[in-house]
């Protein structure tokens, strides 16, 4: 990354290293990143268990006042395309950000008149600044399945900033994910950074669907169990199966992927995305849904060319995207080998961040969705 030539503002820097001798990782990291004497440092990782230790490592390095927060990836993005067994860091200078951190435990049990007293206390230490921009960076234990409500939360009680961020994940085992703050890993929990610079911050969201003329009705569901049991009044997992247009028997995550199911809230079509196939013939999401609820669905168009539409629609080159990109994407990205198409995007860009079990974005939890944060300079636009 580079400094922008503005003297009183300074941008913020990735590094990307793959994971082996987790010290050697650390030093790796730091060499780019202590420089610049972070504010608040975002660590992504896979394999997930090397993310703690490889924090633990980072901390000797870095100012004591430095907040480090990451959380288990499935999968990471940067300048080298999609990875995996890397750790992705993306340092976030003091001289230009301000930050602090807020954990937001036991989502399980939903404390949610608790958590809108501290979020409204955190927002009460930044005070209006015309010459600043204030944003939130969200990062979720990918295993709660409350993201719903805690979006929701958020948007109710920060109305005016924007907060984006996703969720953990671990490849595609589904098993165990976690948030890290500074030394500590933590599940049943998210983690609010909100932050103020002087940079020009744009929010970014992008997926490669659109709704089809078929509808379909949720005709039995358990929201909170994320379970979609039966669709028309059939099992779910035949009948969506039959839409489109697979056996049963082969249904599958890169099936899911191409094929995902769309609700329409507010006039926007959001994915719901499929995680897998029940043993009693349901399709577990990775979003709620609603008996009643009406379903269309997706058709996927080009992967990178309206992606690409977006990122050039932007006034300059950032000096960073921070990104959030779900797993399903990658998946259909890989099969239809545009690799090498996705690393030349994620490099021009200078993009950065992991693939994730879910996103949030404007108070919705969606799937199979881009969302992103760019800064800018600006002064040079």
């Amino acid at each position: 990354m580079r400094e922008s030539s503005a003297s009183h503002i300074t941008a913020p820097v990735q590094a990307t290293i793959h994971m082996g001798d987790v010290a050697s990782a650390a030093a790796g990291l730091l060499s780019t990143l202590a420089p610049v004497k972070p504010d608040l440092v975002l660590i992504f990782a896979s394999p997930s268990a090397m993310l703690p230790v490889l924090a633990a490592e980072m901390r000797k390095g870095l100012p004591a006042s430095t907040r480090i927060i990451g959380c288990s990836s499935a999968g990471e993005l940067s300048g080298e395309g999609y990875c995996n067994g890397t750790a992705v860091a993306i340092g976030f200078p003091a001289r230009s950000f301000r930050s602090e951190v807020l954990v937001l435990d036991e989502l399980s049990r939903l404390p949610v008149s608790r958590w809108m007293t501290g979020l409204r206390d955190m927002l009460a230490r930044f005070k209006p600044d015309p010459g600043r921009r204030l944003f939130g960076i969200l990062l979720v234990d990918g295993s709660s399945q409350q993201e719903e409500v805690l979006v929701a939360t958020l948007d109710a009680a920060l109305p005016h900033v924007m907060v984006m961020g996703g969720s953990a994940g671990d490849d595609l085992d589904f098993s165990q994910t976690f948030v890290i703050a500074d030394q500590a890993v933590l599940q049943d929990v998210a983690i609010l950074c909100l932050i103020e610079t002087d940079l020009d911050v744009r929010d970014l969201i992008f997926d490669h669907f659109r709704a089809t003329e078929t509808r379909m009705i949720v005709t039995r569901a358990n929201p909170a169990e994320r379970l979609l049991l039966e669709i028309n009044a059939e099992p779910a997992a035949e009948e969506y199966a039959r839409i489109v247009g697979v056996p049963v028997a082969e249904l599958s995550p890169l099936v899911f992927a191409r094929h995902p199911l769309l609700v329409n809230m507010g006039g926007r079509f959001f994915v719901r995305a499929i995680r897998q196939q029940t043993e009693e013939g349901g399709l577990l999401l990775m979003s709620s849904i609603d008996t009643g609820a009406v379903m269309s669905l997706g058709l996927a168009e080009d992967l990178t060319e309206g992606f690409e539409a977006m990122l050039r629609g932007l006034p300059a080159t950032p000096s960073l995207i921070l990104s959030f990109d779900c797993i399903l994407r990658r998946l259909a990205m890989e099969h239809a080998g545009l690799g090498g198409v996705i690393k030349d995007i994620f490099h021009r860009y200078n993009m950065a961040g992991f693939n994730t079990y879910g996103e949030q974005h404007g108070g919705m939890h969606m799937n199979q969705t881009f969302v992103g944060l760019a800064f800018l300079d600006p002064e040079r636009h």
